[in-house]
């Protein structure tokens, strides 16, 4: 199959966002109006009138996320071959709850996964599975973690234990957390919140205290997540302080990696993930740093028999045993029924292979030191630490939701509001797109400054 046509219209897309707005202005009414006047699926519809409706609503109601300044939250540019996965994995539309059914499939994840699991300096032997996004795949570890540390839950649940387990992370984790303790049954109460340092990094001593302390009052501690590049502020945990630490106190250790984690194949910033290779599991997404289109999540795990047993179930309908010893996927992971989410990253990483990979990522790391200098020239503060490219920012008198609501207005830039460590509002910054340059964001801070003068 030529795929020529379908790379020239990814082109001509991705020149079309570039030149044109970043955030539409819509209502929900206008939308729904819209829709309401044109489809109520009364009659058959010619398709290509029905695809180009539809490509305009996103070109006119959607923020571009693709666009070379959206500076948002972790939803990246993706690569033409990542377009070209998601089309064909469409089309032949395999299964992967078991191997049986797709081989192919089900054996390009595996290679895929393999590799990485090597980057991460974790076993070979370790499990490995796409998941849709890093929720998932968090869920996954808090799952398999409670497998883990109580043999009786698989079986009895929670009522089986004798003490309530309890999860450790700082303020700045996931609040996919907060989700996943509703969803377990753990209750919200299980998370315990870890002071951090003036970084906002987690609180070793803190988090030694708390341990200590909820055992003291018949709780049950069990799981530590440190978090390899927060949402907020791109903090990276003390990852190899937390290894030492649930090694020597048999709690097991996740390291949360979904946007950060990409990182490791840099020569650049890989240093700054030292001792990710100590946890029991790892959550990263393809979706973000990756950049190909979601959902791509994916789930480490260096003990493959707590994956097993985590979720292991038994049918008469789905295909028996596959020769070789392979493990169906539908028995390793939350999802049963799954599409290939797979195929995307493999021709990502086989069209433009490891050192193009180096190259966007620390392309996107050099436009972060950029932005970061850029503002210190004209009198912004940045406010956050890290090697990645996220940049927190304000200066003094800065109504932030006005300058954002401004920035939107004249379609300079998108970016996002956050309050790190509980403090005043502070406007975000994030490289997600390997297609910014210099000239976009010198561009944009010369704009922003204009916008001080209506704005303060």
């Amino acid at each position: 199959m030529a795929f020529d046509e379908l790379l020239h219209s990814i082109a001509k897309l991705e020149s079309d966002i570039a030149s044109g707005p970043i955030v539409p202005a819509v209502t929900p009414q206008e939308i729904r109006s819209y829709l309401a006047a044109r489809y109520d699926f009364a009659k058959p519809l010619a398709l290509d009138d029905v695809g180009a409706d539809v490509e305009r609503m996103l070109r006119r109601w959607q923020v571009h996320v693709t666009h070379p300044r959206y500076f948002g939250l972790f939803n990246p540019s993706v690569t033409p071959a990542s377009v070209v996965g998601d089309t064909l994995a469409a089309m032949y539309n395999p299964q992967l709850a078991t191997w049986r059914t797709s081989p192919a499939a089900n054996e390009i994840e595996r290679h895929s996964l393999a590799w990485l699991t090597g980057k991460l300096g974790f076993p070979a032997e370790s499990a490995a599975s796409f998941t849709s996004g890093g929720a998932e795949a968090n869920l996954s570890a808090v799952v398999v973690a409670l497998t883990r540390a109580f043999p009786g839950y698989g079986e009895r649940g929670l009522r089986g234990l004798s003490a309530s387990p309890t999860i450790y992370l700082t303020g700045e984790a996931h609040h996919s957390f907060s989700k996943i303790a509703h969803m377990t049954g753990l209750g919200r109460e299980a998370i315990r919140p870890v002071a951090t340092d003036a970084n906002l990094k987690m609180d070793i001593a803190d988090l030694a205290r708390r341990v200590v302390e909820d055992r003291r009052r018949g709780l049950a501690p069990f799981l530590v997540v440190g978090t390899a590049g927060t949402t907020g502020a791109g903090v990276i945990d003390p990852l190899p302080e937390l290894g030492r630490f649930c090694r020597s106190e048999a709690l097991w250790f996740h390291a949360d990696a979904a946007w950060g984690g990409a990182a490791i194949l840099s020569p650049r910033l890989r240093s700054c993930l030292a001792g990710v290779d100590s946890a029991d599991s790892i959550t990263c997404d393809a979706h973000k740093w990756f950049s190909v289109p979601m959902a791509a999540g994916m789930f480490f795990c260096r003990h493959p028999d707590a994956v097993g047993a985590a979720f292991r179930v038994e049918t008469s309908y789905m295909p028996g045993k596959t020769a070789g010893g392979v493990r169906d996927p539908y028995t390793t992971s939350v999802q049963w029924s799954r599409r290939f989410i797979g195929l995307k990253l493999f021709l990502a990483l086989a069209h433009h292979g490891e050192s193009g990979y180096v190259q966007m990522i620390e392309h996107q790391a050099r436009m972060g030191d950029v932005l970061r200098a850029s503002l210190g020239r004209v009198g912004w503060r940045v406010v956050n630490t890290t090697p990645l490219p996220v940049v927190c920012f304000t200066r003094d008198g800065l109504d932030t939701g006005k300058f954002l609501a401004a920035l939107y207005q004249r379609q300079i830039a998108w970016m996002s509001e956050v309050r790190l460590g509980g403090g005043a509002p502070v406007v975000r910054a994030c490289i997600t797109s390997f297609r910014t340059t210099e000239a976009d964001i010198e561009w944009v801070v010369r704009e922003m400054d204009r916008l001080i003068e209506v704005t303060t």
